[in-house]
């Protein structure tokens, strides 16, 4: 049976942290779907097709990952697309509970694993609102996210 892992966020925008969960993960799982969550009521700062193709090209020479756009509960992306697992990265014991609140809940309706990998030291106080400030202020966001994240200054 194929592993496959979902790993779910908002992507706004994919960070280093991210990218690195992502490259440590490829032996873990067969196929590792990075699903875009929507949520209509929160405010981006990339439009989602930024934010796909930010991811789509930050990977785009690894066969085993794939991008998706979703609306709705994880776990019924995971069923829809064949996946037992949920990864997530955690940065700090801030994150762990918070996370560990959401595996729970997801492991009680459905049958999902939640696979947690602890970010790099060197990527663990990167975020994606952190990102954005940066960018918002005019400072060097380069250095927090993949070559693939551009943008006019």
């Amino acid at each position: 049976m194929e592993k496959i892992a979902v790993f779910p966020g908002s992507f706004d925008p994919i960070t280093l942290g991210h990218y690195d969960i992502i490259k440590r993960s490829i032996p873990l799982f067969d196929k590792i779907i990075v699903a875009i969550g929507v949520n209509a009521d929160k405010k981006y700062m990339f439009s989602l097709e930024d934010r796909k193709r930010f991811i789509e090209e930050s990977f785009a020479d690894e066969p085993s990952i794939s991008v998706v756009v979703y609306e709705g509960l994880t776990i019924d992306l995971c069923e829809k697309m064949n996946a037992k697992f949920i990864l997530r990265g955690l940065r700090n014991p801030a994150d762990f509970e918070f996370e560990k609140a959401i595996a729970h809940t997801n492991r009680k309706l459905s049958k999902i694993e939640t696979v947690f990998l602890l970010t790099a030291a060197r990527t663990s106080y990167i975020s994606s609102s952190i990102v954005r400030d940066v960018l918002r202020n005019g400072g060097e966001y380069e250095l927090l996210v993949p070559p693939a994240v551009r943008v006019k200054k």
